[in-house]
């Protein structure tokens, strides 16, 4: 595509900050910077006692540019087109503007929003399987709950929150992906309270991942990042941070994951996903929610590996604290959550778990939780009207 005209007037001096160690009175010659065709050579000029430095526009061809609202969405879409991303974004919804998008180039959120600035919002995430929002309620459930933490009002009622899920995935014509969504405080200035926003937001985004589906064993490692208190590691918030920084860890040491402890050294969770384990004496065991995220397709875990117990195949299933001594030495270990559903971790450090192979009934349990999203019942699979 060619490139778009350039607005600024070749005779406008165009204000530039200049590091405090420049000089005064210097010249900085060929110095570069970003345009909307590339990087150019620029020379700023500064003399004694001026606030800012000026591009003097005469020496160049051309300038950083003034792009008009039109302009900026059409390059948003260029970024877009040349992302080598396997995830498609098709369809969002922002209380915003009101309504539903499937432009990409429109897909954005006020930079005055606090939930960029200052990270005071709250999210949530539902499956799409075969037309139908796996345990979509039961997601915005935990929303809710994590606004209240959060001290965020919704803009609406549940009931109107759900309808505009729904509607949202409808319109992506999204048949298999992932439904996001997120409530804010809203938009209004960049102070740190939020008493200046006169409403909070709520955005949603249907995001179709082509990625392939993995449940091959993996590595994990112990995380040197603490974890959050139980206050924001219970709430399902923005504020991601300190996950990126464990998951980055694991990636470092060629691992795939690392696992927090909580305060007293027991086992706690990954940074987007709950850990279980399968004990020697043959019970399924999870660490107790008090001081980590509630998963709700950990809790679905829960529910389905009953099966499991009545056909003999688990003795019991038990939830408490679980020693890092405990797990490593248990048969089976696995990470859980809507992203990697039940992944089999084979190793934890330098420690081998169990045999070294995927286990049976981390294998069993991905079994039970794929059939729940193809077939369960109308409590966890609510159907999208296309």
């Amino acid at each position: 595509m060619a490139s778009l005209p350039t607005p600024v007037s070749q005779n406008r001096l165009v204000p530039i900050a200049v590091s405090d160690h420049v000089d005064a009175s210097s010249v900085v010659p060929q110095n570069l910077f970003f345009s909307g065709t590339g990087l150019r050579k620029m020379r700023i000029v500064r003399s004694s006692g001026q606030a800012e430095a000026f591009v003097d526009s005469s020496t160049l061809t051309t300038d950083v540019p003034l792009l008009s609202c039109l302009e900026a969405i059409e390059r948003i879409r260029t970024n877009r087109a040349n992302q080598n991303s396997k995830q498609q974004f098709l369809a969002m919804y922002s209380s915003i503007f009101g309504g539903i998008t499937t432009d990409p180039g429109a897909m954005v959120i006020p930079m005055d929003d606090h939930m960029v600035h200052r990270g005071h919002g709250v999210f949530d995430t539902a499956a799409i399987m075969d037309g139908h929002l796996y345990e979509l309620d039961q997601h915005l459930d935990r929303i809710l709950k994590s606004a209240s933490t959060a001290k965020i009002k919704p803009p609406y009622d549940r009931q109107s929150l759900r309808r505009i899920l729904i509607q949202t995935v409808s319109a992506s014509k999204c048949r298999k992906g992932s439904l996001r969504y997120w409530l804010s405080a809203g938009v209004g200035d960049f102070q740190l309270s939020p008493s200046g926003c006169h409403q909070s937001a709520f955005y949603a985004i249907v995001i179709q991942d082509e990625s392939p589906f993995v449940s091959t064993g993996v590595k994990a490692v112990t995380s040197s990042i603490p974890i959050k208190p139980p206050q924001f590691a219970t709430m399902k918030s923005v504020n991601y941070l300190p996950n990126v920084l464990s998951k980055m860890e694991a990636e470092e040491n060629d691992a795939y994951v690392a696992i927090w402890l909580d305060g007293d050294g027991f086992i706690a969770e990954g940074p987007n996903m709950n850990v279980a384990f399968v004990t020697e004496e043959n019970e399924l065991l999870m660490p107790q929610f008090d001081k980590i995220l509630s998963g709700c397709t950990a809790k679905r875990i829960l529910t389905l590996a009953e099966a499991l117990v009545r056909e003999g195949k688990l003795r019991a299933i038990r939830q408490g604290n679980v020693t890092v001594e405990e797990g490593k030495k248990a048969e089976e270990m696995m990470l859980i959550g809507s992203g990697v559903l039940v992944r089999p971790v084979v190793q934890w450090d330098e420690q081998v778990i169990g045999d070294g192979n995927e286990g049976p009934i981390t294998q069993a349990l991905l079994n039970l939780i794929l059939e729940d999203m193809k077939s369960g019942p109308p409590t966890v699979r609510v159907p999208v009207p296309y």
